[in-house]
C-alpha cells in the first residue's frame, strides 16, 4: 500500500547527506598502482560521497519501481489522498503496519546490499594497492 515511502524517505536523507559530505570533502586521495611490472599509474580512491550516491541511487530506483507497481494496482492515485488506503480508517492501520514491516525490511535490505558493495570496493582498492610478487 505505501511500503515504498520508507525507502523513499531514506533516499531523501541519503541524498542530502551525500551533498553535505561532498561539500566537506577535500581533494580525492590518489594512490600509485603498478600492475605486473608495468609503470605505476596514479589512481584516485573512491570518495565517500560517491559511495553515498550509490546508496541514494539504489533507494530512489527501488522506490520508483515500487511506486509504479502501486500505481499499476490502483493503490496510488493522482488525486487526494493519493493513497487508496488513506480513505478508510481500517485500511490506514494496515497501511501503517505494512510501512513498519515491509517498508523497513526493504530499506534495511537495500542498505545491507550497499554495505556489501562497500566491502567489495574496499577489497578491490586494497588489492590494487598491495604489491604483487612476480614469479620468473
Amino acid at each position: 500500500m505505501a511500503c515504498f515511502l520508507v525507502p523513499a524517505a531514506e533516499a531523501v536523507i541519503t541524498t542530502i547527506a551525500a551533498k553535505v559530505v561532498k561539500s566537506k570533502e577535500k581533494e580525492p586521495e590518489t594512490i600509485q598502482v603498478q600492475f605486473d611490472g608495468t609503470e605505476p599509474e596514479a589512481v584516485e580512491k573512491i570518495p565517500f560521497s560517491r559511495k553515498m550516491k550509490w546508496l541514494s541511487n539504489l533507494l530512489w530506483g527501488g522506490s520508483g519501481l515500487l511506486a509504479f507497481e502501486h500505481v499499476w494496482h490502483g493503490e496510488l492515485t493522482a488525486w487526494f489522498p493519493f493513497l487508496s488506503a488513506a480513505n478508510n480508517p481500517a485500511d490506514l492501520t494496515a497501511m501503517l503496519q505494512e510501512m513498519a514491516t515491509t517498508g523497513t525490511a526493504m530499506a534495511v535490505l537495500v542498505t545491507a546490499v550497499w554495505a556489501g558493495m562497500l566491502a567489495v570496493a574496499a577489497s578491490v582498492e586494497k588489492k590494487a594497492v598491495r604489491p604483487r610478487l612476480v614469479r620468473k
